[in-house]
């Protein structure tokens, strides 16, 4: 059994000798078909139809009795001549190509199998006219260049050198036509929430879609047509732009475009709104005035700006020096108290109102003032009790115990409470240190910092801080250890030279 090839055909076949040609049946010019060039002699086939074999079915839709396309020879043998080939199906029909295929037939015939000859008999027609000029060994082909509207059967036929076998025709004819694909509409992402505009602004949405062959784009605003004096439209091939030269909060509403393709068809809303400055609050007033504080009421707008409010921004100014200064910002409720206002100063209020375009242009002002007036307050000091801040030193962080290292400053640190400012006192070994260059002490805030400076392994000891003031005194220490190289009993550790004998002792 032959294993299953692809060939595409093409306009012209291969070349062939003028013995071959005489041999060849003229054929009518059919798509653009390729057939690859024979690699070793073959025989020329002439198509024929064999006597002993039944002939060949046609399809329901086939063309009135079909006739070979050249004339038959006597009939070989049934035995010498394959079956006809299996499954003959058609694989993919495109604008202007059709791919069809089959199985081997089940017998090869005594001679053996040459190929497969595809035929084609155009609708209304009567001649069959081979595809392919020779057999070719393929179990698939495809027919390209193919001009919209062909409608045409076809059928396949082994080959062997006895001649052809019966064809396998195809149940229904092939028809030619434009690929339909279904329309859709791809809306950009900022396009899928409410879009919005200032008066004034242009508009112009770019909604790009698909579909072949060029689908037809229209548009309505809430339902109806377009208005073509204010709206206008361009539709492409892949897109469609609607644009409006200067919004006005007419324009606002719900945009439906509808692309249409031969009864299917793809919808798509875009929701605009149209937004301006919202108008001032239609009145206020001062409700009551106490004490530093003065209640305020108002009403809304009448004109929202065709959007919804965020809130509204009240200020205040004083009588003498008539600056506005803002108390609330995007306040929602109509009434409030302003609070923290002078004595004896009288105020105005005002209040704005603000929606997505920013504040009204103006602002509603009280008519009358706000008067803070003095109240008689008779003062009732009472009696101040004195506190005794007096304390003792006591030493609320103490030391703590520190290795060093020698040639580099280190710093020891405590901390100490006490009322008055308590004397404090740094000791080594419980000796005074104080004048000595090597050590500098701190004292802020109660914290008292010792800093050695470039310690050696003499300065290895107990340090103690002493704070003392009138009411006692109080003391931490910590044992400072400065670890270095190791020397011998007669060396000096902070000069490194031989210490000189003890007298008496040598």
């Amino acid at each position: 059994m032959a294993g299953k090839a692809t060939s595409e055909a093409s306009a012209s076949g291969p070349e062939e000798t003028a013995s071959e040609s005489a041999k060849v049946p003229a054929m009518r010019p059919f798509g653009d078909v390729a057939a690859p060039e024979s690699t070793r002699e073959e025989q020329v086939w002439e198509p024929q139809e064999p006597a002993s074999q039944a002939p060949a079915p046609t399809a329901p839709a086939a063309p009135a009795a079909p006739t070979a396309s050249v004339a038959t020879k006597p009939a070989p043998p049934s035995e010498d001549v394959p079956s006809s080939p299996l499954l003959l199906t058609i694989v993919d029909v495109s604008h202007n190509s059709v791919t069809v295929s089959w199985e081997p037939p089940e017998k090869l015939g005594r001679l053996g199998l040459q190929g497969y000859v595809l035929e084609f008999c155009r609708e209304g027609a009567s001649e069959w006219v081979p595809v392919n000029p020779r057999p070719m060994m393929v179990t698939q082909q495809t027919v390209r260049n193919l001009v919209l509207g062909d409608k045409f059967l076809l059928r396949v036929a082994a080959v062997s050198s006895a001649g052809a076998g019966p064809p396998a025709v195809l149940d229904q004819p092939v028809h030619i036509q434009e690929i339909i694909e279904a329309p859709k509409i791809r809306v950009p992402r900022h396009l899928r929430q409410t879009y919005i505009r200032l008066v004034g602004e242009s508009i112009n949405l770019q909604i790009p879609f698909q579909g072949k062959p060029k689908p037809q784009a229209s548009w309505t605003h809430n339902g109806q047509a377009l208005d073509s004096q204010r709206v206008s439209v361009h539709s492409g091939d892949q897109d469609s732009i609607l644009f409006i030269r200067s919004a006005q909060r007419s324009d606002s509403g719900c945009y439906e475009l509808t692309v249409r393709l031969e009864g299917l068809e793809a919808k798509a809303t875009i929701d605009i709104l149209v937004i301006e400055k919202p108008g001032p609050p239609k009145s206020i007033r001062i409700l009551e005035v106490w004490g530093c504080n003065a209640a305020l009421e108002w009403t809304p707008p009448q004109d929202t700006g065709n959007t919804e409010l965020l809130g509204y921004t009240v200020q205040k100014a004083d009588k003498k020096t008539g600056q506005w200064f803002t108390v609330l910002e995007r306040y929602h409720p109509t009434t409030c108290t302003i609070s923290d206002l002078i004595i004896g100063n009288s105020y105005s209020f005002r209040v704005f109102s603000e929606n997505l375009c920013g504040l009204s242009d103006s602002a509603t002002t009280t008519k009358e003032l706000a008067h803070i007036q003095k109240a008689d307050i008779a003062a009732k000091p009472k009696g101040f009790i004195e506190r005794d801040f007096s304390e003792a030193p006591s030493f609320t962080q103490p030391l703590a115990d520190h290795i060093s290292t020698p040639g580099y400053s280190t710093q020891l640190f405590c901390s100490v409470r006490a009322s008055p400012k308590p004397k404090i006192i740094w000791m080594k070994n419980n000796m005074d240190i104080k004048g000595d260059p090597k050590y500098r002490a701190l004292s802020e805030q109660g914290v008292c910092t010792l800093e050695i400076r470039k310690p050696s392994p003499f300065d290895s000891g107990v340090y103690t801080c002493k704070a003392i003031n009138v009411l006692g005194e109080a003391s931490v220490d910590c044992r400072l250890e400065v670890k270095g190289e190791g020397h011998s009993p007669g060396t000096l550790p902070w000069m490194g030279e031989q210490r000189p004998p003890l007298w008496g002792l040598d």
